[in-house]
């Protein structure tokens, strides 16, 4: 585990390659799972007001789930998820040329919201769990249909902390990214010094 002020990151953030190859996995991890994506508490509002300018994106199967359930639902484990269609893929998915996608994130990218997406989206293979006391924990979740990830990642050389950069630096800003940088400088120095 390495620190970095309050946020303490699994040594396998730096170690570990990682990119998606949606030729692949076809989006898969928006589909699979018991759950939809977890949705912080300040996101909530946000996906609220929103709502109206992804909803032209998504399928008439997403937009029942949302009509149904509400924007945001709690799990089974009582946390703040997207919704879901008849517990499988999240209500904000949509399918082009066989691989599935975000609608939340093809509106943003043609500046029809101001939200990209959740982040535990974004940041995704990497999980946050915030503590009481304070302290933000980093954690690399490593999934089955993610392994062609795993595959180009390796095959490129793309540290899982350098796949996530811009979701990085939207959750802990760009001076903290650079102290990942750093750590991961003085990491693989140690490294070499082994």
């Amino acid at each position: 585990m390495i620190q970095i002020d309050n946020v303490i990151f699994s040594l396998n953030i730096f170690e570990k390659q990682f990119c998606c190859d949606l030729s692949k996995c076809k989006g898969e991890c928006c589909v699979s799972g018991d759950s939809g994506a977890p949705v912080n508490e300040d996101e909530m509002d946000v996906m609220e007001s929103e709502y109206p300018s992804w909803k032209p994106y998504m399928t008439p199967q997403g937009i029942a789930a949302v009509e149904a359930q509400a924007v945001v639902v709690k799990d089974s484990d009582g946390e703040w998820t997207t919704p879901l269609i008849n517990k499988g893929e999240c209500a904000y998915t949509y399918v082009e040329d066989g691989v599935t996608l975000c609608a939340i994130e093809k509106a943003y990218r043609e500046g029809k919201t101001v939200f990209q997406k959740p982040i535990s989206c974004y940041l995704y293979p990497i999980r946050i769990k915030e503590f009481s006391n304070g302290l933000i924990g980093v954690n690399y979740d490593v999934w089955d249909i993610c392994k062609p990830a795993r595959i180009l990642g390796s095959n490129i050389g793309l540290p899982v902390y350098k796949f996530l950069k811009e979701p990085l630096i939207r959750r802990f800003g760009e001076e903290f990214y650079q102290k990942i940088e750093d750590a991961a400088k003085m990491l693989e120095l140690e490294n070499q010094n082994e």
